[in-house]
C-alpha cells in the first residue's frame, strides 16, 4: 500500500512540474508577442511621422509663390531622433502632344533620410509644380 501512495505522489509531482514548464513557455511566448506588437507600433508611428513631414513640405511647395529651391536640406528633430528632409527641383523636360516644350513645370523630389538602429532608412516622393503665371 505504501508503495502505491509513493508512486501516486511521484506522478503528482511530475504533473505539477510539467504544468509549470508549459506555463513558463506560454509566458515567454506571450512576452515575445507583446514585444513584437510594441515594435510594430513604433514602426507605424515612425512611418506616420515621415509621411506627415513629406505631406507638409509638399503642401508648402505647392502653395508658395515663385520657384521652389533647387536644393535644400533641413534637419528635423522628431523627438525620437533626427530626420533629414532633402528637396531637389529642376525644370521638367516635358512636351505636349504637338511635341512642343512645356515651360514652367517643375519636377520636385522630396526625400527623408533617418537611421533606425544602425540601418539607414529613406522615403521619397516626386511631384510636379506648375508655375506658368
Amino acid at each position: 500500500m505504501r508503495c502505491v501512495k509513493q508512486v501516486a505522489r511521484a506522478f503528482a509531482l511530475y504533473e505539477v512540474l510539467l504544468g509549470m514548464a508549459i506555463f513558463s513557455v506560454g509566458v515567454l511566448v506571450l512576452g515575445r508577442s507583446v514585444e513584437n506588437c510594441l515594435n510594430a507600433n513604433n514602426l507605424s508611428a515612425e512611418q506616420d511621422r515621415v509621411r506627415q513631414i513629406l505631406a507638409n513640405r509638399m503642401a508648402e511647395i505647392q502653395t508658395a509663390p515663385g520657384l521652389p529651391d533647387t536644393r535644400k536640406e533641413t534637419k528635423i528633430d522628431t523627438g525620437r531622433g533626427e530626420m533629414t528632409l532633402i528637396q531637389r527641383s529642376e525644370p521638367a523636360d516635358l512636351k505636349d502632344e504637338k511635341d512642343l516644350q512645356m515651360n514652367g513645370i517643375i519636377h520636385v523630389t522630396l526625400s527623408v533620410e533617418w537611421t533606425r538602429g544602425r540601418l539607414a532608412q529613406s522615403k521619397k516622393i516626386e511631384f510636379y509644380v506648375n508655375r506658368n503665371g
